[in-house]
């Protein structure tokens, strides 16, 4: 089973990137599930999603402890939250910064050669003219990973967003594909 554990605060989509990269596995012929994992906080307090993605049914119905995946939406949580809670030296993390990923290290604490730094805030901004960096970052999962296609990433966003126009779902399907072209 591969597991996903997404930090962010409340507002930035947290929730729906996890959705998001559920459908996508979905869409891939996979096993999938997505939960939150908030009480009561408001906006832009921290908060944590999780996915799995499997070939068999997924029967676990627990927080993931122990992620393959650590995405980290808003770089204000370094420091903050303790990330690396739970990750192995073969966690993969794709954050959210402008900031060498030396320096990313220090608060994390894995291997360099495991943390993908994007600046997904500066795409977001360019491409959706706003600060919601979820679809930027799962362009990043999608390439970095490889557990779900390009392909069912776009139909996810269509599948999400479709009922919120055209043009929302043409420029978060733009923010994907400009991230999984940036890391390839």
């Amino acid at each position: 089973m591969f597991q996903v554990r997404i930090h962010g605060r409340g507002g930035q989509g947290v929730v729906t990137a996890a959705e998001i990269i559920a459908i996508s596995a979905f869409n891939d012929g996979k096993q999938a599930q997505a939960f939150p994992s908030f009480g009561v906080e408001r906006t832009g307090a921290p908060i944590e999603a999780f996915a799995r993605i499997d070939e068999a049914p997924i029967r676990l119905r627990e927080q993931v402890q122990n992620p393959d995946v650590l995405i980290v939406q808003d770089a204000t949580l370094l420091g903050a939250v303790d990330l690396g809670k739970g990750c192995s030296d073969q966690t993969i993390v794709i954050i959210n910064t402008s900031k060498p990923v030396e320096e990313v290290e220090k608060f994390i604490k894995l291997p360099i050669k495991n943390i993908h730094c994007i600046d997904a805030t500066k795409i977001a901004l360019d491409i959706l003219g706003r600060n919601i960096v979820n679809t930027v970052i799962i362009g990043a999962f999608a390439k970095t990973t490889g557990y779900v296609s390009l392909d069912a990433v776009k139909k996810a966003v269509m599948e999400k967003f479709g009922e919120k126009g055209k043009e929302m779902v043409e420029k978060n399907v733009a923010a994907i594909v400009a991230t999984f072209d940036i890391n390839s």
